[in-house]
């Protein structure tokens, strides 16, 4: 049996669902695990993650900015 996608099974994003910042901001915004192990090799790490994801993004709006005005 054969899988074929055509054009009638492609799912249409919405502009929403385009630019849901779902996971990113998951990331950001979520609850702290108990179960979780935590030392400081590990805060260390989701630290300078949260650092670079905001500064990509800052980059992001910058250069959509830049390149409409």
């Amino acid at each position: 049996m054969e899988n074929k996608t055509g054009p009638e099974d492609k799912k249409k994003l919405s502009l929403r669902e385009f630019f849901s910042l779902g996971e990113v901001g998951g990331y950001f915004f979520r609850k702290k695990d108990p179960n979780r192990p935590t030392n400081i090799n590990i805060k260390m790490m989701h630290g300078i993650n949260k650092i670079s994801i905001a500064i990509f993004l800052v980059a992001i709006l910058y250069l959509i900015l830049k390149r409409f005005i």
